[in-house]
């Protein structure tokens, strides 16, 4: 399908229009952020490596009764995408301490947490993206209490999806965020993208960082952490 004028540029990709009202063109950035934008930097071939990632993902989770906005692949970094209001809400899964939540709840890196752990934060960057709970997202008329419900439970079943195909691929997922929007019917499907960027992925055995933490900390290798993903997701 053609690719029109820019809709939207964002951090890590850009949305484009096409002939059809209700089908959008992603494209894949090589740029690289964290920290709300101020760490900025480029990342070679991320776009082609997300995008293939992302493919992969969707399409099992798709196998598994998951609709996504995933239709098909364009190109080496742009996927055609269904037309969706993107829900303002950022739901972060956690199945072992890292990042903010060991920094809020004092819990040493790499503590395995008894129960997953579901958290929402608010889609804002100018506000830097605020953790929010379920009062606000009422309060706020984010989304209905039917639709959040729907949300929790496809998020509870992607990580429970997603921990059982990385696993067998030597992949520890530590944590991820989702996005979810709604079709014109009010279907719920899963959006934006699901990779080094948005993931944590840890080696099992040698608990390596294999993510955008690579890049966050200055740990060096980002570009060969995400092919490892790549190689290893690969059917």
């Amino acid at each position: 399908m053609e690719k029109k004028e820019l809709l939207y540029e964002g951090k890590a990709k850009k949305v484009y229009k096409t002939a059809d009202e209700d089908r959008f063109i992603v494209m894949f950035k090589d740029d690289a952020t964290a920290f709300n934008g101020k760490k900025k930097g480029q990342i070679q071939r991320k776009g082609i490596m997300n995008t293939a990632i992302t493919k992969i993902f969707f399409e099992l989770l798709e196998e598994k009764g998951i609709p996504t906005h995933f239709i098909e692949l364009v190109s080496d970094n742009e996927i055609l995408v269904r037309g969706l209001e993107i829900f303002k809400i950022e739901v972060v899964m956690r199945n072992i301490a890292a990042g903010s939540i060991s920094k809020r709840l004092g819990l040493e890196e790499g503590t395995i947490l008894k129960k997953p752990v579901l958290e929402f934060y608010y889609k804002d960057d100018e506000l830097g993206d605020p953790m929010i709970n379920e009062y606000h997202i009422f309060a706020e008329e984010l989304a209905t209490e039917e639709e959040l419900n729907t949300i929790k439970k496809m998020a509870f079943e992607i990580n429970d999806i997603l921990r059982d195909f990385l696993k067998k691929r030597g992949i520890e997922l530590v944590d991820f965020k989702l996005e979810f929007g709604k079709d014109k019917a009010g279907r719920i499907y899963l959006a934006d993208e699901i990779s080094p960027d948005t993931c944590r992925f840890w080696d099992i055995s040698s608990k390596e960082k294999l993510d955008k933490d690579r890049f966050r900390q200055d740990l060096g290798n980002v570009e060969d952490a995400y092919q490892e993903i790549l190689s290893r997701i690969e059917k």
